[in-house]
């Protein structure tokens, strides 16, 4: 299944962010990479940079490369309302996001691995699919006999209340997918509109 699985921090230092997960040496070399670090001359970015740049940032934010991510466009594009908020909606209903935002794992990546290894359920069915597309009102649980797997479990935290388009019972280790999130409420640091630009050449 393809994902990207070269250096975290790297891609971190070249967005000045912790995208990828744990952002903690981004205070000792928060220097783009390259051998010659700080002192290396950096041309400013053109427009078409800075476009190429948003999209990168949400293809490595969300864990998708080129072809779905295209695919994801094309779709928010079809869809009514503005494009770029239905590009970060649809990001955010994909099937290992949701499972992340809801504390079940511990980051995307953990999700997806969970996802991909059959430990969840939508709606009483297994899905194995990251990308599976939920919908209002979609119950995601996790899979009877995961339950009773101390790896996973221990993983779990309380959903955090500022994801309200997600509701999440610890416990009981079973949440609802209850609506698409509005663009302000997602934290993200993504200038969608700059994805947009991009793809309309």
């Amino acid at each position: 299944m393809a994902r990207y699985n070269g250096p975290k921090t790297k891609i971190s230092r070249i967005f000045g962010e912790p995208i990828l997960g744990n952002g903690k040496w981004l205070g000792k070399n928060s220097n783009p990479p390259g051998m010659h670090g700080e002192k290396r001359k950096r041309k400013t970015l053109g427009e078409y940079a800075l476009q190429l740049r948003e999209k990168q940032k949400a293809k490595y934010t969300y864990g998708i490369l080129e072809k779905q991510f295209r695919k994801t466009f094309e779709e928010a594009n079809r869809r009514k309302g503005v494009t770029g908020e239905n590009l970060i909606k649809l990001l955010e209903a994909r099937l290992d996001n949701t499972v992340f935002r809801m504390g079940i794992a511990p980051s995307r990546p953990a999700a997806r691995q969970l996802v991909s290894h059959k430990h969840i359920e939508v709606n009483g069915e297994v899905v194995n699919i990251p990308s599976y597309q939920l919908n209002a009102g979609d119950v995601i649980t996790l899979k009877e006999k995961s339950k009773a797997n101390s790896s996973i479990t221990s993983q779990v935290r309380p959903k955090n209340p500022k994801f309200g388009w997600v509701d999440f019972n610890e416990t009981e280790f079973k949440g609802t997918f209850i609506t698409y999130p509005e663009r302000e409420s997602v934290p993200e640091n993504i200038k969608e509109s700059l994805i947009v630009e991009l793809y309309s050449k």
